[in-house]
């Protein structure tokens, strides 16, 4: 697997890893997370996929020649207060062809080799809470602890964040 910086080209990608999330997430009947609707077609969720790519922060693992995970790290979401020395993850989306094979965790343990460079305290990130509970357990055996609950409207989400160590 090979992890690069993404671009503009990535973008139609990136929404096909979306959708094919929340196909999978629908066939589980846990729609809280990202809804139930095709992103690719959604012009606000293209948009946002196009910021991604401009904004510098996108990471794309590679699979065999094919775009298999997408991770964004930047500032945090303006739902989450800022904390001191921190690098944030904003997004995290796997092709669910590649789920299993260590995409996501390989995708978080970039982001937080770049948290090491940059010399931050922590790598942080938010994620659904709602229905059982996945997504933070994920998130927990990837090294992270729970830092705070937090609302959008009715959806349930946590803070999640990793200790940097200093080198």
């Amino acid at each position: 697997m090979d992890i690069r910086v993404g671009d503009s080209a990535d973008v139609t990608a990136v929404l096909q890893m979306f959708d094919s999330a929340v196909a999978w997430l629908v066939t589980q009947g846990r729609t809280g997370q990202w809804g139930s609707e095709p992103f690719t077609g959604n012009a606000k969720r293209e948009e946002q996929a196009a910021g991604w790519a401009a904004g510098g922060g996108m990471r794309i693992a590679v699979v065999d020649g094919q775009s298999a995970g997408c991770l964004v790290v930047g500032p945090p979401h303006e739902y989450v207060k800022p904390v001191d020395s921190e690098l944030y993850v904003q997004v995290l989306v796997i092709d669910q062809r590649f789920a299993g094979h260590g995409v996501g965790r390989a995708l978080l343990e970039r982001a937080y080799a770049e948290a090491e460079q940059l010399g931050v305290e922590l790598l942080r990130v938010d994620c659904y809470a709602g229905d059982d509970g996945r997504l933070v357990r994920y998130y927990e055996s990837c090294g992270f602890t729970r830092a705070e609950p937090f609302t959008v409207g009715q959806w349930l989400g946590m803070i999640l964040q990793r200790e940097v160590r200093r080198t």
